[in-house]
């Protein structure tokens, strides 16, 4: 029967009860063994919701949904190798987390609840107030007050409350924490729904692959909602022998906010908050994740590696993607930076599988001062 574990105490909890922790105060994984048949998918719609089985939801008739998914995974010339990229800025919303307030706001909505609270840099935020609007769902996102005005703009005009908090993204967190104490928590960190919808970019890529695994996946990582879901998808299929290896996971993490790469680095068995400094990847500048330890395990269960990039990369890296025609904001960037340090590392006929995670539109004021 699926259910809440705790990833500390391992106290478990009904699906049907509307918590986002644990009473220990440590973050829930949800238990839960997806059955389907991947000869059935092929008759159904090119969304997410191909994987219904796959998706921890009761109740068909409230999924809320903007037939978002199946993007198109497509060669890249990187370097003068040839990776494959899903290309999740073309997402409703412009980014990738549309996967996983799809699957959250259908939860929501199937809990009964009227009114949300989310925090985010900006595109997690944009999300929820999409889904919240189509589901007709209030929701409050909180942001840190130097987030792009692109975003800012988005989240309001899909009608939600927008709270602009002065300080760090930590600062953003610790007010909707506070915030959740009034309202149920739509986090995309701390509620394991979310992961259940970025799951589906493991699923997606296994099937256009003929359900075969890639043999490396390189992804952006700031709190882990792309990396930690693509594991948990590619766990699932290998335990259903849908695919029969795991890839080896790569996070990539700015120089001036990169936690998760020194814990790894340094062999901690936590991960210390870092000091952050400005970064182009405002998306993956998290200096306190959530769910660290979990990211870190993941990654090392896989044999895979973390890896830095600085600013100049990023920077280099974008002007690089652009000049192919391809429009992504700069954290997207990073991960293209991370991969072209991969690279030389990589063995012949590797398929090597990444994102662009999200659309340059995001980022317009960044965007123009980078043109020469």
């Amino acid at each position: 029967m699926s259910k809440f574990v705790c990833t500390e105490c391992q106290a478990s909890y009904p699906l049907e009860e509307p918590r986002w922790r644990c009473d220990c105060g440590s973050a829930l994984d949800i238990d839960f063994q997806p059955a389907f048949d991947p000869a059935r998918i092929k008759q159904r719609k090119p969304n997410l919701w191909r994987y219904r089985e796959a998706i921890p939801l009761g109740d068909n008739s409230v999924i809320t949904s903007f037939d978002e998914g199946f993007t198109p995974l497509i060669e890249v010339m990187i370097d003068g190798k040839a990776v494959f990229i899903k290309q999740d800025q073309l997402f409703p919303t412009g980014s990738y987390k549309d996967r996983g307030a799809s699957v959250l706001i259908s939860k929501v909505k199937e809990l009964g609840i009227k009114e949300v609270v989310e925090d985010s840099s900006g595109n997690a935020g944009a999300a929820i107030a999409a889904y919240c609007a189509r589901a007709m769902i209030s929701c409050h996102i909180y942001v840190p007050e130097n987030t792009s005005p692109g975003k800012l703009a988005q989240i309001q005009l899909y009608g939600a409350e927008l709270h602009k908090i002065p300080g760090t993204r930590e600062h953003t967190a610790q007010a909707a924490v506070l915030a959740a104490e009034k309202f149920y928590y739509a986090s995309h960190t701390w509620n394991p729904f979310f992961f259940h919808g970025t799951k589906t970019f493991a699923y997606e890529v296994s099937e256009r692959l003929g359900w075969r695994s890639p043999d490396t996946v390189i992804l952006p990582v700031g709190n882990g909602t792309l990396l930690l879901g693509a594991c948990i998808g590619f766990k699932e299929m290998l335990q259903a022998r849908i695919i029969d290896r795991m890839p080896r996971i790569i996070g990539v993490q700015a120089e001036n906010c990169a936690p998760l790469y020194r814990a790894y680095r340094q062999n901690l068995a936590e991960v210390p908050p870092a000091e952050t400094k400005a970064t182009l990847a405002e998306g993956i500048a998290i200096a306190r994740p959530i769910r660290g330890h979990q990211i870190i395990d993941a990654v090392r269960q896989t044999g895979g590696e973390f890896i830095a990039v600085s600013e100049d990369e990023i920077r280099k890296a974008l002007v690089e993607i652009c000049g192919q025609g391809y429009y992504i904001e700069p954290t997207s960037a990073a991960t293209i930076a991370g991969i072209k340090k991969y690279l030389p590392l990589s063995v012949h006929n590797e398929v090597i599988v990444s994102a662009f995670t999200g659309h340059g539109l995001k980022a317009t004021e960044k965007m123009l001062k980078l043109i020469p």
